[in-house]
């Protein structure tokens, strides 16, 4: 049966099938930073934007901050309206009912299982050259550092989610840390007021759209505020809390990074010099600035880094499908709730069982790791961007039904989900125009997973109308909330 109190929707679950924990809201902020992983992002992802983007790369930033936190008002309003753990999924179920719901979670839980596929590869390569490079070791295979990484993450996100959490604040604090002391040194070395830093874009300027899809795919991962609903304490007050925290922490985070980059290289030079050495960018800026120590240092802990950016999206994707198995659509086996973790322990290992099996497979038929992550994350983030833009519309669509009977801040429930559904239409737009670049494959891989990426969300709704004809038992608990639809 399902039970409203006070315009929430909430789900009718036992304790036998509920997952629990106890973060608080820095914890949670954590887990939100840890999806970008700060010093990956910093070292590699933001000198491919400068690539694009330039000078205006911090501007862009702040811009993209922006329309996140006036989608995070919704955002948030929702959360408090739709009481349930199932993040996405169970928003686009409130807005725009079951069978786009079920679209939704299947877009969210390939997106993210490929998200986090770049990090077995990437971390093989960065872990190898370190060792055979500083520490004059032996040359392994890439595909055990990958196998390696996969059973460590496992074995984290198949215990309570609070051992993750502490995991994740230690190796952000560290490795933030090295991005602060980079930046100090940038500013102290450069001319701060290179373009001020914050020179915004133009419509027209080239590169621009691929600029913005880098800085939007920093923000990933706050959705992780309600997909922990039943695992931190106070949701109500962590969750809203968490998640404006994050979006703002992580745009100042990086907007400030990209202005020592400018700082450091020059406004009129950086684009340039991220064209030339877009690689060892930041690895040859922290030598020069800081000393070759330092740069090690901050090698070490970006191994570190993708570690605990595959942990998070691990948690996030073994939540994801923990939430559809509970409510029929996957196997019930997914759906176990460790009695002594209380964390989704069969779906983290069915996560980490897929890694292993496409690790071992891609490594048989020859496709080289420097191919896999770029593949893996472009495919993933356009999927899960994709999910956003539906989410915004579901939100927009929610609130707007229930003014009638529930009317709402205008703001709140009308303005900032049109604002973030024109915002998150233009990036989705921006993303299929520049997809061969997004996943830097052919034309040829693009049709190949455009179409399997579209193919996910209709073949959810497909699914959903066979449960409601087949399984109405099933249909009616999709979305972590029984409503009428």
């Amino acid at each position: 049966m399902s039970s409203t109190t006070k315009g929430k929707q909430t789900p009718t679950r036992t304790q036998e099938d509920k997952l629990s924990g106890n973060m608080g809201v820095g914890e949670l902020v954590m887990n939100v930073l840890a999806f970008s992983s700060p010093l990956t992002t910093v070292a590699g992802t933001l000198p491919v934007m400068l690539l694009f983007s330039g000078h205006t790369a911090p501007g862009i930033y702040l811009l993209v901050t922006l329309m996140l936190l006036i989608f995070s008002v919704g955002f948030v309003r929702m959360s408090r309206s739709v009481d349930a753990p199932g993040g996405f999924y169970s928003f686009v179920t409130a807005g725009l009912g079951k069978p786009a719901g079920l679209g939704g979670a299947l877009l969210a839980l390939v997106g993210y299982i490929f998200i986090g596929f770049f990090a077995p590869s990437l971390f093989a390569l960065t872990l190898q050259g370190f060792v055979v490079n500083t520490l004059g070791g032996p040359e392994i295979p890439w595909y055990w550092y990958g196998l390696g990484i996969i059973t460590v993450t496992t074995l984290l996100a198949y215990n309570r989610i609070d051992l993750s959490a502490k995991v994740l604040t230690v190796v952000m604090l560290l490795e933030s840390a090295v991005v602060v002391i980079f930046d100090v040194a940038a500013f102290a070395s450069g001319d701060v007021s290179q373009g001020v830093g914050f020179s915004m874009p133009w419509i027209t300027d080239a590169g621009l759209g691929l600029a913005l899809l880098f800085a939007v795919g920093n923000f990933f991962g706050f959705e992780a505020t309600v997909i922990y609903r039943d695992e931190v304490k106070n949701p109500d007050r962590t969750i809203p809390r968490a998640t404006y925290l994050a979006v703002v922490g992580i745009g100042l985070f990086y907007a400030v990074a990209a202005w020592a980059y400018t700082a450091f290289l020059g406004a009129d030079n950086v684009q340039d010099e991220a064209k030339a050495n877009t690689v060892n960018l930041f690895n040859d800026g922290a030598a020069a600035l800081v000393g070759k120590i330092f740069a090690d240092i901050g090698v070490v802990l970006l191994i570190t880094s993708i570690l605990a950016s595959m942990l998070s999206i691990q948690n996030i994707a073994a939540r994801y499908s923990f939430s559809l198995a509970a409510d029929g659509a996957l196997p019930r086996i997914l759906g176990s709730v460790h009695p002594r973790h209380k964390s989704p322990y069969v779906s983290a290992v069915g996560v980490g069982i897929v890694w292993v099996v496409a690790t071992v497979v891609f490594t048989l038929v020859g496709v080289a790791p420097e191919a896999l992550y770029p593949i893996a994350s472009g495919s993933g983030t356009f999927s899960v961007l994709l999910l956003m833009f539906i989410t915004s519309f579901a939100v927009l669509v929610y609130f707007v039904r229930r003014r009638s009977f529930a009317p709402e801040s205008v703001w709140k429930t009308i303005v900032s989900p049109i604002v973030s559904v024109l915002f998150l239409g233009l990036i989705t737009y921006l993303a299929i125009a520049n997809y061969p670049e997004l996943i830097g494959g052919s034309a040829v891989m693009t049709a190949i997973f455009m179409t399997f990426t579209f193919a996910l969300f209709i073949g959810g709704i497909v699914y959903a109308y066979f449960l409601r004809s087949k399984r109405p038992e099933v249909y009616a608990r999709l979305g972590r909330q029984k409503i009428d639809q």
